[in-house]
């Protein structure tokens, strides 16, 4: 929480920084593959629908919605149990990365096959 006993900006990108962790987790793709591509953030953005405070558990739910050659993007929402609704929208654009070469990247099919998978056979919308 911040000064004004709300929950601050800030940590609603940590929060879906550690939905997107898991989302990677669950594809396996929490590093580099052995190409050498991994994915870095190439922007972030949230929308606040009202102010999280304490005492709550907050909910957060990550959701691939389309893919590009070298992107992809994931929604995030976060849930108050305390208010039970919806307090805030995010979205986040990840790009594949060559660390190799620091550079991005085409989105590696076996990245993509796994979206898919995780997404219960559902291939997001390419772009």
């Amino acid at each position: 929480m911040d000064a004004m006993q709300h929950v601050n900006n800030a940590v609603y990108f940590r929060y879906m920084e550690s939905a997107r962790f898991a989302y990677f987790e669950r594809i396996g793709w929490t590093g580099a593959l052995e190409s050498g591509i991994g994915s870095i953030l190439g922007s972030a953005r949230c929308v606040f629908k009202f102010p999280l405070t304490f005492p709550d558990r907050v909910l957060v739910g990550a959701k691939v919605t389309q893919i590009g050659n070298d992107r992809f993007t994931m929604r995030h929402r976060f849930y108050s149990e305390r208010h039970g609704r919806i307090a805030a929208d995010g979205e986040g654009v990840l790009v594949a990365f060559d660390y190799r070469i620091n550079k991005k990247a085409e989105l590696p099919q076996v990245i993509r096959q796994r979206i898919a998978e995780c997404e219960n056979g559902y291939p997001p919308l390419d772009d």
